[in-house]
């Protein structure tokens, strides 16, 4: 296993816009679920809570990744050290997820909206640790080095 001690800005950026995507499309699907549950289907309430998830988020993902290095002080790297991460992650995004989506729909802060933040909790929950896994995996610093390398000669 590659063990990094220092994660860039530009890491944790591109690793927040990725996890956006998919986040972005995981609510979507998450939004149309529950809302098509509740007879009230809306592809224009699911678009909208993405969007606004998607730009709120990304910030917030991004000082998070911040405060775990720095908690840290390196990659979270092992399993329970993820699985802390993923843990807060979720406590914080789910309650985004919930307040934005009461403020989205027509039925305002109803059930509709925790069990859009509770679904999405579990999907997420799931979803973002495999994402942190994933991205301990990308050698993005040799690839950088290596592009550096060959620009310079």
């Amino acid at each position: 296993m590659v063990f990094y001690k220092k994660s860039s800005h530009a890491r944790s950026l591109l690793k927040g816009i990725s996890w956006r995507f998919l986040a972005f499309a995981d609510t979507i699907f998450v939004v149309l679920f529950v809302t098509c549950f509740f007879e009230e289907c809306s592809l224009d309430d699911a678009l909208k809570i993405g969007a606004s998830e998607f730009l709120f988020k990304l910030v917030i993902y991004y000082l998070h990744e911040r405060v775990w290095l720095r908690i840290l002080k390196k990659q979270a790297s092992t399993s329970k050290e993820i699985f802390y991460k993923t843990v807060s992650w979720r406590l914080i995004a789910t309650s985004t997820t919930f307040i934005i989506s009461g403020l989205v729909l027509t039925s305002g802060f109803s059930r509709i909206a925790l069990y859009i933040a509770l679904t999405e909790s579990v999907t997420k929950f799931i979803l973002y640790y495999f994402h942190e896994k994933l991205w301990l995996k990308l050698p993005l610093g040799r690839i950088r080095n290596a592009i550096f390398k060959r620009k310079n000669k």
